[in-house]
């Protein structure tokens, strides 16, 4: 039986970019370099070699700093070495949401135990960027419409690693539309909570900081308590 790590790894390894987006989108796709396909690999092995279903935690698209680098969701080269223990020869990058999203890690107990009850992953699977910077699929409705039925298909394919369908966590207030639209289509999971997105909160209320980590981690615990 294949583990949740074989179709992950599988997944990420066949992924190409969509050619009907608008002419001033683009797309970065790092999993046809050989590097980011052995951390992909290195990943998914290390965390998820079992049939364990994991909550899914679902961002809006991959930033060009984190997984536009790594192939690893909301993951930079140096949170991948000091936290996942995965060496690599990657350039530190500047990346708000892994900076957050790894203090949860951490404050979970580390992401043995973390990635064993959830798996990071986004509506869309690849970074998008406009005039060199980041951009979400939902900046603009041409960009929205070409990717929906990607988008429908990410999350279909990605169901099949492993989910629980109890629950799925919603990373963005504008996010959760968009995410609640694709359920009430297809009815994927029960329950959506939606938490403010780790951008967010470092860019304007990282004074806040330790009252939004509380919430994650209360979050996170309720949603695998209440299975």
């Amino acid at each position: 039986m294949m583990t949740f790590a074989d179709k992950a790894i599988a997944y990420y390894n066949s992924l190409a970019a969509p050619a009907n987006l608008p002419p001033d989108i683009g797309v970065i796709n790092p999993y046809q370099r050989p590097d980011v396909k052995g951390i992909v690999s290195d990943f998914y092995t290390r965390f998820f070699s079992d049939n364990s279903p994991r909550v899914f935690v679902l961002g809006i698209n991959p930033g060009r700093f984190g997984a536009g680098v790594t192939g690893i969701s909301f993951t930079t080269p140096q949170n991948l070495r000091r936290y996942c223990a995965i060496d690599n020869d990657l350039r530190d990058t500047p990346e708000l949401s892994s900076r957050f999203i790894y203090k949860v890690v951490d404050a979970f107990g580390g992401a043995k135990a973390f990635y064993s009850q959830f798996f990071l992953t986004s509506l869309f699977p690849l970074a998008l960027t406009k005039a060199g910077k980041n951009y979400n699929f939902y900046d603009d409705r041409a960009t929205t419409e070409a990717l929906w039925p990607a988008i429908n298909q990410t999350v279909q394919t990605q169901l099949i690693f492993g989910y629980n369908r109890h629950v799925a966590v919603c990373l963005g207030r504008k996010n959760e539309t968009y995410l609640r639209r694709l359920n009430d289509q297809q009815g994927f999971f029960d329950r959506i909570v939606t938490l403010d997105h780790p951008r967010y909160i470092l860019q304007y209320k990282s004074k806040s900081m330790p009252m939004y980590l509380e919430q994650y981690i209360t979050t996170l615990h309720e949603c695998i308590e209440g299975q």
